[in-house]
């Protein structure tokens, strides 16, 4: 696909750690940038005025996000939850038709970078940029000193745009990453989903836990989560169960094909647990999925985590709950 005069589209986006990586041959680009966790909709707007934006000039489109998360340099052992993992972030904009997902390293040298150095050493020298698309609350450079009113001067200097695009709100609400964090810690995994555009995703390896899932009839995959990654609220869940990555079926499980599941999160009371887990039981299929990287999409909260009095009664109410998951599941589709 040809991007106006003189620029086509790569097959496949590039995906940069650090600017070390930029090809010496290096045009001229829009780039937008941000932490960009989730993805979600506000995020989705910039993203796509930019790749527009390129396609109209015949330029790349790169986003620009960072590793580790800001909060954790700046103040360490603050790192929020995390939405979505730096790979899930890039294939989403991959779909969104950005040309290069750039990953920069976040480091107390990079901190340190004054706004003009920051602006005129990363965005002008090395990405050659025609035109930067942020958010109209972006901050850059040591102590979040530089703003959009500091970026548009340096654009006047250098020869770029720069395009502010109002935050995304409906009903009162700024969909932020911020807020969806919060719709998340309070399991209301439908808000969440509204923000974002799309069910929270929760990914991991299956990791052996007790059993006690398969003794009660209900085999569940123990999902071992990355670390800071952002998990509901205890209680249980209908939602996707889905084996990532290209492979042949295993047992009843086709990767890549989503699959109906009931999750639960939390510490299985009834039994005096202590570990919080993430565990899905997949509605319609069977197969051994010890070591598999899958993903877990929470659809809707169906209930709170709670203790009951006997075995039975939580074998009857976990009947209940895979009835309830395929119900919501089912209208879905």
């Amino acid at each position: 696909m040809t991007l106006g005069a003189g620029f086509r589209r790569l097959p496949h986006v590039q995906r940069w750690r650090g600017l070390d990586e930029v090809p010496a041959d290096w045009g001229r680009c829009v780039l937008t940038i941000g932490v960009f966790d989730g993805v979600h909709r506000g995020h989705v707007e910039l993203i796509s005025r930019a790749v527009k934006s390129a396609r109209s000039r015949g330029i790349a489109s790169v986003l620009m996000t960072f590793d580790p998360h800001p909060m954790e340099v700046v103040r360490p052992g603050t790192h929020p939850a995390q939405l979505t993992t730096l790979t899930r972030r890039a294939e989403l904009a991959e779909e969104l038709g950005i040309d290069v997902f750039c990953v920069m390293p976040f480091t107390h040298e990079f901190m340190k970078l004054t706004p003009t150095r920051y602006a005129h050493e990363i965005l002008v020298e090395r990405l050659h940029v025609a035109e930067v698309v942020v958010g109209e609350n972006f901050t850059y450079g040591k102590k979040a000193a530089g703003n959009i009113e500091s970026l548009t001067e340096t654009g006047r200097r250098f020869g770029f745009a720069v395009d502010d695009v109002k935050l995304l709100a409906e009903h009162a609400v700024t969909f932020s990453s911020t807020y969806i964090r919060s719709c998340v810690d309070a399991g209301d995994v439908t808000a969440a989903a509204e923000a974002l555009g799309r069910p929270h995703r929760v990914e991991g390896v299956v990791v052996h836990g007790d059993g006690r899932g398969r003794a009660l009839g209900f085999p569940t995959a123990n999902v071992a989560p990355p670390m800071y990654a952002a998990i509901p609220a205890d209680g249980v869940y209908a939602g996707w169960f889905t084996v990532l990555g290209p492979g042949p079926t295993i047992g009843t499980v086709s990767p890549g094909k989503r699959a109906k599941a009931a999750i639960s999160v939390g510490t299985n009371p009834t039994f005096s647990g202590r570990t919080r887990t993430v565990e899905a039981f997949v509605l319609e299929g069977e197969a051994d999925l010890y070591g598999q990287h899958v993903a877990v999409d929470f659809v809707e909260h169906l209930r709170g985590m709670e203790k009951f009095e006997s075995v039975d009664d939580l074998i009857d109410e976990m009947g209940r709950d895979a009835d309830r998951a395929r119900e919501v599941l089912g209208a879905i589709l």
